[in-house]
């Protein structure tokens, strides 16, 4: 073992030094890797901070009641008489009430609509939500960072400042044309770079009568006495109508609508990523073959001399798989500093623009590492395998 050991160092050293005159082919190799990684990292860095958008978004102490037998408010209709029976619930239901005695609550409707820019720019689909006074309150981690809630009544909007940093006519005071109608805009608010970020907030009442859609209701907010209540409300609100009503908590309405769009974006990603690991993965094979042709003398010499086939293969091998783990570090490196952090919008949640920042993790980067490196490893295996097969007396012939 130790003298294969030998072997292999012996002959490792010989080609790395040998680099020199397959610089150019050597460095494509690490660059054909390096863009693998970036590929992959940059549509899993995507898929990574949406998720994380969408799963910092929303309370387990907050259930949300959708209708219709939806789970999404985009699809979601309470009937008046079955919001009615829920608001007059009495005794112990899971769910907080105010010094009045009755429950905290946020009648809601949320749709999308456009806004145009005012440089020219195609219009961006907003989410503009309606809700009662209290529903800003029903929001954890949501704060006011500018200006002032909306008036009851009024076509007064508060702008989440994820959309207010990229989207148009979110200064405090703009006019901005939603629907038929002109609104001002009166706040900003900040939610921890949630989803909330990217909602347009107005009074329900307002809304309803903007858009024609008085009397309707698509999600009722309530706020928990603890995450365990739920289904303590689920039991009562069972006995309140026969119109089927689902009941989740704010954090899983969220959680499940980032994980369908997080699947189609890596649907893509990983597609995409193997197909350019196919051609790196030849670019791997070409370099590698170049370099046993243009060693054969000192493979065949190394050979006659008793070296054995197994240090011959494994000295190839390990030489291909360096020149991919150099691709990978700057594939990662790349990675971080192009994609790490920077601001990107897509639909989300009720088919409206939410803006997100792309996150290079840990995990991200070790599933496109471990797909540069094996890259350089199938890549560079054929190659290594062609190093022991090498005609000793045609190789020496040659290079006589």
């Amino acid at each position: 073992m130790s003298s294969i050991f030998r072997q292999v160092r012996a002959m490792l050293r010989a080609n790395l030094l040998g680099l020199r005159r397959r610089l150019a082919i050597s460095v494509s190799m690490m660059l054909s890797v390096a863009l693998v990684v970036c590929v992959l990292a940059g549509f899993l860095a995507m898929a990574a901070g949406f998720e994380r958008t969408l799963a910092g978004t929303g309370s387990a102490s907050v259930a949300v009641i959708l209708g219709g037998g939806s789970n999404r408010e985009a699809g979601s209709d309470i009937p008046a008489e079955a919001l009615r029976g829920i608001l007059a619930l009495g005794g112990e239901i899971g769910v907080v009430r105010d010094t009045g005695g009755q429950l905290v609550a946020s009648r809601e409707v949320i749709g999308t609509t456009e806004v145009a820019a005012g440089d020219g720019a195609h219009a961006a689909t907003l989410a503009l939500r309606g809700m009662d006074l209290s529903g800003p309150d029903l929001r954890d981690g949501v704060a006011l960072v500018a200006g002032r809630m909306f008036t009851p009544g009024t076509r007064e909007l508060v702008v989440g400042l994820g959309l207010a940093r990229q989207g148009p006519g979110g200064a405090i005071g703009g006019k901005v044309r939603l629907g038929a109608l002109d609104w001002t805009v009166v706040g900003q608010f900040a939610a921890g770079g949630s989803a909330f970020e990217s909602e347009v907030w107005a009074d329900l009442d307002a809304v309803r009568a903007a858009f024609d859609r008085q009397g309707e209701v698509q999600s009722l907010r309530l706020r928990l006495a603890g995450p365990e209540a739920i289904g303590t409300l689920r039991a009562a609100l069972g006995t309140v109508t026969a119109t089927p009503l689902v009941v989740v908590s704010e954090a899983e309405l969220y959680a499940g609508q980032s994980g369908r769009t997080a699947d189609l974006i890596r649907l893509f990603g990983w597609p995409l990523a193997l197909l350019m690991a196919v051609g790196a993965t030849a670019g791997a094979l070409n370099t590698m073959m170049s370099s046993v042709a243009d060693r054969r003398v000192e493979i065949a010499t190394l050979r006659a001399l008793g070296f054995s086939r197994m240090a011959a293969f494994l000295a190839t091998w390990i030489e291909a798989s360096l020149l991919a783990l150099i691709g990978v570090g700057i594939g990662i490196a790349l990675s971080w500093l192009l994609f790490n952090g920077w601001q990107a919008s897509t639909l989300g949640a009720n088919n409206a623009r939410m803006g997100f920042q792309l996150m290079v993790t840990g995990e991200v980067m070790a599933k496109a590492s471990l797909l540069g490196l094996a890259t350089g490893l199938i890549g560079g295996a054929l190659p290594a395998i062609a190093a022991t097969r090498l005609p000793l007396t045609a190789a020496l012939k040659a290079g006589a």
